[in-house]
């Protein structure tokens, strides 16, 4: 479960036990800030809390203001900046500025929404405080949302980034819950040793796919998910969608190829296969050979990883992890 969940399960604790409750929220951040937009805080009416929106540095001063939202139920936005020399006294690395968003939480329909069914977002408008959910293919809630509000939104779930958005005079933030980030590494060979672990720590749910049981092992890859069946027909019960990344390993075209036949035809949003050049352009040559266009074999990252000068399988690891952490942000041009 992640941070997030976290404070949310307990916000939705403290309700079920007749708890009144506030959730802070980070909604913007310029200059140095240790926590993202989207970072979440909840307060309950004794003043308890769980969660952090800087660090640790400024929520003696939401909890304060959470509790006057409790009180009288109005929703609060809390411009936090200090300057270089302020910026140690509130976990800043120097100057900066962080904007929380605090609502009081009626009950606990809401959060169990957000910790529902993935995507989904929020969408509020920090007037007023009224809210609604958008889905990939549904939109429901008390505030009513046009057509570009709604394509903002679901941009913003593809873009997994939350924003505050200025719509027809209003301020509206939009906070996405996405599912969890996969990734799928196809072989369990050296590298992927490697690999999995840093993927985990960044936040991946990994599942190893290798036909070999001799090499797919608990031993070899500790607390990871394993799957033994050919990789065209695990990605097939695995379903890799745009929150997916398939990394091709084996550097075998009995292993790699099935994988990245799947992979193609997904919206996986990081697909790369170990090999040189040369191998590239062999399994190119197959991949055209079995329908794929020019287009549909240019989503491979091959040779996979960004060109850091690896040479070791930890140093591959390193490159692989941080060419599929610029894609997903869109930083197309490392």
């Amino acid at each position: 479960m992640g941070e997030i969940d976290e404070v949310l399960e307990q916000a939705t604790d403290w309700l079920s036990s007749g708890k009144k409750v506030a959730l802070a929220t980070v909604i913007g951040t310029w200059g140095s800030s240790p926590r993202p937009v989207g970072s979440q805080l909840a307060v309950d009416e004794s003043g308890a809390f769980v969660g952090s929106v800087s660090g640790g540095c400024i929520e003696g001063a939401v909890v304060g203001e959470a509790l006057q939202t409790i009180g009288d139920g109005k929703p609060r936005t809390l411009d936090f900046g200090v300057s270089d020399e302020q910026a140690w006294e509130v976990g800043l690395a120097c100057g900066g500025n962080i904007k929380v968003y605090v609502e009081k939480e009626p009950d606990k329909a809401p959060l169990d929404r957000m910790l529902g069914a993935r995507p989904v977002a929020t969408v509020t408008d920090l007037a007023t405080g009224q809210r609604s959910f958008v889905t990939l293919d549904n939109v429901d809630g008390d505030l009513d949302l046009d057509d570009e509000t709604v394509a903002l939104a679901r941009q913003a779930m593809r873009d997994d980034v939350s924003k505050v958005f200025d719509v027809g005079g209003k301020s509206l933030f939009v906070r996405v819950f996405n599912a969890p980030l996969r990734m799928f590494c196809i072989g369990a060979v050296h590298i992927s040793q490697f690999l999995v672990p840093m993927a985990a720590l960044a936040g991946f749910d990994v599942t190893v796919v290798d036909p070999r049981e001799s090499f797919a092992t608990s031993d070899r890859f500790p607390g990871t998910a394993l799957s033994t069946e050919w990789p065209d027909d695990a990605l097939d019960e695995l379903k890799p969608d745009m929150r997916t990344a398939v990394v091709a390993l084996t550097h075998d075209p009995k292993l790699d190829d099935p994988a990245l036949d799947r992979a193609l035809k997904s919206d996986a949003f990081y697909i790369g296969a170990l090999g040189s050049k040369r191998t590239a352009a062999k399994r190119a040559e197959r991949l055209e050979d079995a329908g794929f266009t020019a287009a549909d074999i240019d989503r491979i990252h091959g040779p996979i990883g960004l060109r850091i000068g690896a040479t070791s399988p930890a140093e591959i690891a390193v490159s692989i992890l941080s060419e599929i952490v610029a894609v997903k942000h869109g930083k197309t041009e490392l």
